[in-house]
């Protein structure tokens, strides 16, 4: 039996990388981070437990990838849904409810996240998050930004605090007002992307303001 060759050596680590990734988003948000284990991780991905320790440093930094891996997916499914758009306005305004939406629909897990990156290990760099930061800039230069360099760092402000505002316990802010001041703030039309049942807080949002 001849031996593996390097590209499939490498798409075995990659699905195994992978595994782990959906692994963690999965028990995260069945069971919270401190309830999870690496050992949990690596038997849900059915990999052996020394292989997490292989890919990631810790836990932390493995949840943050698997979060990022998680938001970039959403993201792309959010940009590329049918009926597909070349407009950048309408592509904002689906990244801007995709991110609001996973504060939405994962709660624990964003929770969790956004927490995570204000602890002394801060903001984990990986492959994931670059792939994710990648699709933002290239939303952003859709949209028309003139310094996607400078632009996007601010986007990435507005939407981890749009996300931390929703999941404040005890004082959440609700997700149409924070999409409202964001749709708002980059002249989008509240009927762009995916809008909430009700119409705007308030009344008519006129982007022109």
């Amino acid at each position: 039996m001849s031996p593996r060759s390097a590209s499939v050596n490498e798409e075995l680590r990659r699905r195994s990388r992978e595994r782990l990734l959906q692994s963690t988003v999965e028990l995260v948000a069945e069971h919270g981070y401190e309830a999870t284990t690496l050992g949990d991780i690596a038997d849900r991905a059915g990999a052996a437990r020394g292989l997490v320790s292989y890919y990631f440093p810790g836990k932390r930094q493995l949840l943050q990838a698997a979060v990022h891996r998680l938001m970039h997916l959403t993201l792309h499914a959010a940009l590329e849904r049918e009926p597909r758009s070349a407009d950048g306005r309408e592509r904002l305004a689906r990244a801007i409810d995709a991110v609001l939406g996973l504060a939405r629909d994962e709660p624990l897990l964003m929770r969790t996240h956004m927490a995570g990156i204000l602890t002394a290990d801060g903001f984990v760099q990986c492959p994931e998050q670059r792939r994710l930061a990648a699709l933002l800039r290239d939303t952003l230069a859709g949209y028309g930004s003139a310094d996607v360099d400078a632009d996007y760092p601010l986007l990435r402000a507005l939407l981890m605090g749009a996300v931390v505002a929703v999941l404040m316990p005890g004082a959440p802010m609700p997700a149409a007002r924070l999409r409202a001041e964001l749709f708002q703030r980059y002249g989008l039309d509240w009927e762009l992307g995916v809008p909430p049942d009700g119409g705007p807080p308030g009344g008519t949002l006129d982007s022109r303001l």
